[in-house]
């Protein structure tokens, strides 16, 4: 990576009124490229290896020595295309919520709709996985070619398209089948999301927690329509509501990014835009070179699929070992209210503690919560512990999305944050269905003590990321 920073000559500003000082922005909030910095709040991170741009590759930060004053009118728009942005984005990750919190109500519908067990129901996970998977993969090659405009629209609609096909209720292959077409557009959008917040100059981390947040109000809210439509003939027009939300989620995308790529939606926005690589050779490579980025990953492929897993099958549990009734559906609403509340209201606790150690401190009061949801055969205890866990879950997710932004290379960020988020959502099908094979052979008691050792992976894999480590632009 070269040294040294181009030059870019100063606009002329004639014909322009004197700005008051406090009018006067940064360039870092005009669109314009500086150095980067990583925003390390509460860590020291110092020098490691990290992989360097090929040789032949461009990826400069641009300084300019006296950038223009911007008028008051000026400044307004830009934290107006900024606040539209990201509320579009909080649409976009409620729809995922929404996604996710459906099927622990339905799962106990579907199968007696189908006359299916719990090895076949789990089909719909697994279908669920492929999406992801593929939606991960391919993330990085159609941001490169399309641009984030075009990707994420891409992916709302195709997360419209499955719920088309579930809300006919089809035979059970065709509504298998029609999970992989959401987790493909979830995955898509998810990524997207990420790097978004994650290039946003100032409080990120809170913006994060927030997008994060309304993942949590979707799948909070989702149950509660999901749970009334199961006690319904027509339980699968559930999905129609689904659908008018997704329908909602195109528009808005479309209307506000406009197809456009992320460097000119950036500047749009007044945030700092870095030059990006004109590296035209295998990035994936580039990507899977950084160890850091598979630790992260199979993290957050933990963590998600531990989330949706309790989430999804803790209904089953309840009806099943705790003898619940009809309303037992409500308990995954309070699960991710609990997800919803932990991810806003303990921001203020990760600063004081620390990011990193802050996540040792939640996953332990989750493991020592679910294990009192295993040995503890009380209803009312059970939902209590279990929106608990939620309370101490939601704001993992958000603080390694925040590391994971700090510690990658800016020019490899899109791809490796898209990798990490796909490789999430993808654990939100996998161990989902692990959970049914398994309940299929022993039982649903088997769901507490796997959600245990998944916490216990996580606290391994928390511990072999790397502390002292430094992004290299």
């Amino acid at each position: 990576m070269s040294g040294q920073l181009e030059s870019v000559s100063e606009l002329e500003s004639t014909g322009k009124p004197d700005v008051d000082s406090d009018s006067v922005v940064p360039a870092s909030r005009m669109g314009y490229s500086v150095p980067a910095t990583p925003d390390v709040e509460h860590e020291a991170y110092e020098l490691t290896e990290m992989p360097v741009l090929p040789a032949g590759s461009v990826t400069s930060a641009i300084s300019i020595a006296d950038p223009p004053n911007l008028s008051a009118a000026d400044i307004k728009k830009m934290r107006r295309a900024e606040y539209i942005g990201f509320c579009s984005l909080l649409w976009s990750m409620l729809m995922e919520g929404w996604n996710d919190g459906t099927n622990g109500p339905l799962l106990p519908i579907v199968q007696n709709h189908y006359h299916i067990g719990f090895t076949v129901v789990s089909m719909i996970f697994i279908s669920n996985c492929i999406g992801f998977v593929i939606g991960a993969v391919a993330n990085v090659r159609m941001t490169q070619k399309l641009g984030f405009g075009r990707t994420i629209v891409i992916g709302a609609v195709t997360q419209a398209i499955a719920y088309c096909i579930q809300a006919a209720a089809p035979p059970f292959p065709a509504y298998a089948v029609a999970p992989l077409f959401s987790g493909f557009g979830i995955a898509l959008q998810n990524a997207a999301s990420m790097v978004y917040v994650v290039h946003l100059d100032h409080n990120s981390s809170t913006k994060m927690g927030i997008l994060q947040a309304s993942y949590g109000i979707g799948a909070l809210v989702s149950p509660l329509s999901a749970t009334k439509f199961a006690s319904m003939q027509h339980w699968s027009f559930h999905f129609l509501a689904s659908l008018g939300g997704s329908i909602i989620n195109v528009i808005s995308l479309t209307l506000v990014f406009r197809f456009q790529h992320l460097d000119a939606i950036l500047r749009k926005a007044g945030q700092t835009v870095r030059e990006q690589s004109n590296f035209q050779g295998n990035l994936y490579g580039q990507i899977f070179k950084l160890k850091v980025v598979h630790l992260l990953a199979l993290f957050a492929l933990a963590y998600v699929g531990a989330e949706v897993t309790l989430g999804g099958w803790i209904v089953t549990f309840v009806v099943d070992e705790r003898h619940g009734g009809s309303s037992s559906g409500y308990l995954t609403s309070g699960f991710f209210a609990g997800l919803t509340v932990g991810r806003i209201s303990l921001l203020w606790f990760n600063k004081l503690v620390g990011e990193r150690r802050v996540i040792w401190l939640y996953i332990s009061l989750c493991i020592a919560l679910e294990i009192t949801v295993w040995l503890i055969p009380s209803l009312i205890g059970n939902a209590i512990a279990v929106a608990f866990i939620g309370l101490f879950l939601g704001p993992v997710y958000p603080i390694v999305m925040n590391i994971a932004g700090r510690l990658v290379p800016h020019w490899l960020m899109s791809g490796a944050v898209g990798w990490i988020g796909g490789l999430g959502q993808m654990g939100s099908a996998l161990l989902p269905f692990i959970t049914g094979a398994l309940s299929s052979k022993f039982g649903v008691m088997s769901l507490q003590p796997f959600i245990v050792s998944v916490l216990c992976v996580m606290l391994g894999l928390w511990a072999a990321v790397p502390a002292d480590i430094r992004r290299s632009d």
